[in-house]
């Protein structure tokens, strides 16, 4: 590496820290409800921390979105990253206030983290933000503007709950009862469904605007996909990873719910999507 190489991978550091500590910033102003300092240091809210870890996660894939292009120029690129890491940030907390009303709409996410420190509630919320940075950093990677990146990051949402909504249709008990409940191997595969169809739409939306007919196209290719793949994954964790047990009586028909089982759930949407990024 050359001396200009260095400096300018430097200023790129330095103006993503900027960003990151901008982030931060915002997680905190966009809850004011509760103080983070106090929460996860002199109450040691395990629940909460989960949230947070998502959501920094998702701040970082969100500014890789930016990161991952083709250089004008460190100048332009500094800029670049400044400007759409602050409108990342912005797209990131609304995505995760807006997915906390519809997604898990029928109790408050912030009661049951903060108040129960429920750590189910706490890994949907972190698996929540994690996904809306995916969603956004393919909306923001690649060749277009700020309009269509916007206009991708709200189908994606949009996609994104409806894959929730699924999920909940296929499984034969009720989520959100089952979260009410402290039941941290239902959230944890409800999370990994959320990464992993963040994930399939940030594969179906990311690289240049060629135009509207076919990004439109691709984007409901990847998510109809995607759909069809929730079934399959949860018949082939069943039959074929879990045999002689059933996967929802891991789940939610034992005194202690199987949380390696909802792991290994999770962690099987969220190998899908990942295979599916790298055949296509």
């Amino acid at each position: 590496m050359s001396l200009d190489q260095f400096v300018t991978a430097l200023v790129y550091l330095v103006a993503t820290f900027i960003v990151f500590l901008l982030g931060k910033w915002a997680f905190n102003k966009f809850n004011r409800r509760f103080d983070l300092h106090h929460e996860l240091l002199k109450k040691d809210n395990f629940a909460l921390s989960l949230a947070v870890v998502g959501y920094y996660l998702g701040l970082i894939f969100a500014i890789g979105g930016v990161l991952d292009g083709p250089s004008h120029g460190w100048v332009e690129d500094v800029i670049d990253i400044l400007f759409y890491g602050i409108c990342s940030i912005i797209l990131l907390n609304v995505a995760g206030l807006i997915n906390e009303k519809l997604i898990l709409s029928k109790f408050s996410l912030e009661d049951e983290i903060i108040r129960d420190q429920n750590a189910g509630a706490g890994t949907i919320s972190g698996g929540n933000y994690l996904a809306a940075g995916l969603v956004v950093a393919g909306a923001i990677h690649g060749e277009g503007d700020l309009i269509t990146g916007i206009v991708f990051w709200l189908i994606g949402q949009a996609a994104l709950i409806v894959a929730s909504r699924i999920y909940d249709l296929i499984t034969p008990f009720n989520i959100h009862e089952q979260i009410e409940k402290d039941n941290i191997a239902v959230g944890v595969a409800f999370a990994g469904v959320l990464i992993a169809f963040g994930n399939i739409i940030r594969i179906s939306i990311e690289g240049d605007f060629i135009s509207w007919q076919q990004n439109l196209t691709e984007f409901a290719e990847f998510v109809v996909f995607g759909l069809i793949m929730l079934p399959v994954v949860r018949f082939i964790t069943d039959k074929l990873l879990l045999p002689g047990e059933k996967l929802t009586d891991e789940l939610v028909n034992q005194e202690k719910p199987n949380v390696g089982a909802g792991l290994i759930e999770a962690f099987f949407y969220v190998a899908a999507s990942m295979l599916l990024g790298w055949v296509v």
